[in-house]
């Protein structure tokens, strides 16, 4: 499952000038995929890091009518990361203009998760739509 930043997090909070993925302490279980050149993700290898619900998953540096803010977002669910991608770190602009495309951030193997208590990507936006 990938976790990214929504387009309604940049509409509120402003454009992203920064991201930082959280790391495993020992981050030895991470490699640079090299099957593609333009592709800077990071893979775990082996057991993958295991985050709980509320464990910080991505850190961002944003800028709205001139104020700097920093976001914290935290895992919504225990899970294994599977895989972070560096591109974000990089070029936050993915960020920005791809949120739905090669602007995800991390994806996850989620632990007992219940489909049910979370929105998909239509009820998402049919919920934002009925925001005042």
């Amino acid at each position: 499952m990938k976790i990214g930043i929504s387009e309604f997090v940049r509409a509120e909070y402003g454009e992203i000038v920064r991201a930082v993925l959280t790391r495993p302490e020992d981050d030895s279980e991470f490699k640079t995929e090299s099957e593609s050149d333009d592709d800077d993700a990071i893979t775990i290898m082996g057991s993958g890091d295991e985050v709980g619900a509320e464990d910080l998953l991505i850190t961002l540096t944003t800028s709205f009518e001139g104020e700097i803010e920093t976001l914290l977002i935290n895992s919504p669910f225990p899970c294994k990361i599977l895989e972070l991608n560096g591109e974000v770190e990089d070029n936050p602009d993915l960020l920005n203009d791809e949120a739905y495309g090669d602007g995800w951030c991390v994806i996850v193997q989620p632990h007992e998760f219940d489909e049910d208590q979370y929105l998909d990507q239509e009820e998402y936006i049919e919920m934002l739509n009925e925001l005042p």
